[in-house]
């Protein structure tokens, strides 16, 4: 399985990060996308990365686009540049909580995608209550693009048609397991073509509703409500139910989605 979305460098993990890696590969998740959101973590992701043979992103998150310094494109050029990074994001619109002025939002997501057009590299987009505002941008640089994908898709299902008319990937996390707060994506997830279909935990959030016995023994109490990538399984298996096909063809073709966009290498 490869997770496309982990918030690995969250301060959730700053005292047992290695086990969480451990426990992840120990679950069959052999490959993730670290994510990160502003200048700081894209350089920290990418250390982290070239240390740990794993793969992030490079990007300004919309809540912290007021805070993107001058010559940030420039920096993330540079970032972006490295083997180890796979996306120029987290990067998009985020309406709902306004953290950073619409204008300043539009005008670094719009930046941030003239990036990836110059780089050659997808971009891993945050899509929350836009209105279509994303899509609209995302139209301008489409035919640039080498891919797009909209992380933690949560949107309607004019948002779905929308990008998928566009070639876009969906990536979906345990929000699909909540019967009650997922109920509008669990409709709509199987109408998704497999072949644009990513999975993501996109932890230390989401936890997954249907997870039992949790944590586990060597996990601290104390984050009882942290997700972990090794719960990607649950997605799978959730999803799987969805399509109404084996748990292990859903990770089989998602995987070989990811590899094709972010270009990851083949198991060995």
């Amino acid at each position: 399985m490869i997770d496309i979305g982990v918030n690995l460098l969250h301060r959730q993990f700053d005292d047992d990060r290695d086990q969480v890696l451990a426990r992840a590969r120990a679950a069959g998740v052999s490959s993730m996308l670290v994510t990160a959101t502003d200048l700081a973590t894209s350089h920290q992701a990418l250390a982290f990365c070239a240390e740990h043979d794993l793969y992030c992103t490079a990007g300004i998150h919309p809540h912290d686009a007021k805070d993107a310094p001058d010559g940030y494109a420039d920096e993330l050029r540079r970032l972006g540049a490295h083997r180890e990074v796979r996306a120029i994001g987290e990067t998009g619109l985020d309406f709902n909580r306004n953290f950073s002025a619409p204008d300043i939002q539009q005008q670094v997501f719009a930046t941030q995608l003239q990036i990836a057009v110059d780089l050659n590299k997808p971009v891993f987009v945050h899509d929350r209550d836009s209105s279509g505002a994303v899509f609209d941008t995302l139209r301008r640089f489409a035919d640039r693009l080498p891919g797009v994908v909209v992380h933690c898709f949560t949107g309607t299902r004019r948002d779905l048609e929308s990008y998928l008319g566009a070639g876009f990937y969906i990536g979906i996390t345990g929000w699909v397991c909540d019967i009650r707060r997922g109920a509008e994506l669990r409709e709509l997830v199987a109408s998704i073509p497999l072949e644009r279909l990513l999975l993501e935990t996109d932890a230390p959030f989401l936890l997954p509703h249907s997870v039992a016995d949790w944590p586990p023994a060597d996990v601290p109490a104390r984050h009882k409500r942290r997700n972990e990538p090794m719960l990607l399984p649950l997605v799978a298996k959730q999803i799987a139910e969805l399509y109404q096909l084996p748990v292990g063809r859903i990770i089989d073709i998602t995987s070989s989605n990811a590899r094709r966009l972010f270009q990851l290498p083949q198991p060995a």
